[in-house]
């Protein structure tokens, strides 16, 4: 025994730590690869729902006239600092969920998370998808992700190879991949 056995302490050389577990909300366990899945992809849905339902109501309109002319909504009797405010409260709801599923995702934190690194891929993401629309960060999202999961397989420089293939979409879609294949495809049907 060492010597904090007499104040209970015990030796902590000997103890396992304990396994990590994911937690189990509603009492769906998550520890399967396939219910975490299912679970990230169920939320994922009511996500992406509840986001296209904010984008077409009225406060999403009065959101829309405040992002392109903030004095004329506030002319117009709308309270743009609550507006906004509001809006930030709800990005920042299911920027924490998201969090939430990362954390239950890898069962621990780290500050590399927080990194320069990784913020630039977000940001790179939601710009190269197109920020104005809601499937445009999704498509920027898997475009990243291919590149930084798949490609860096093959090619030593991903990094250069993203950096590429960003300003290749800045270049010809400015507006990013997703309203730039919307502007193509109305070209195309208006030609055919």
């Amino acid at each position: 025994m060492g010597h904090g056995a007499a104040l209970g302490i015990g030796d902590r050389r000997r103890q396992r730590p304990a396994r990590l577990a994911r937690p189990a909300p509603f009492g769906i366990n998550l520890d399967g690869a396939t219910a975490f899945y299912y679970f990230s992809l169920v939320i994922t849905v009511i996500a992406i729902a509840f986001m296209a339902r904010f984008v077409a109501s009225p406060f999403g309109a009065a959101l829309k006239g405040t992002r392109d002319q903030s004095r004329r909504m506030s002319a117009l009797g709308h309270d743009v600092w609550m507006i906004r405010w509001l809006t930030f409260i709800y990005a920042g709801f299911w920027g924490a969920v998201s969090g939430l599923l990362f954390v239950y995702y890898h069962k621990y934190i780290h500050p590399v998370s927080l990194s320069l690194a990784n913020s630039a891929e977000g940001l790179l993401a939601v710009i190269a998808g197109g920020s104005g629309t809601l499937a445009g960060p999704l498509v920027g999202a898997a475009i990243v992700m291919l590149l930084k999961n798949y490609v860096s397989g093959y090619v030593e420089r991903w990094n250069m190879l993203l950096g590429f293939v960003f300003v290749v979409i800045v270049v010809f879609m400015p507006e990013g991949v997703v309203p730039g294949v919307k502007r193509l495809w109305r070209r195309y049907i208006s030609k055919a």
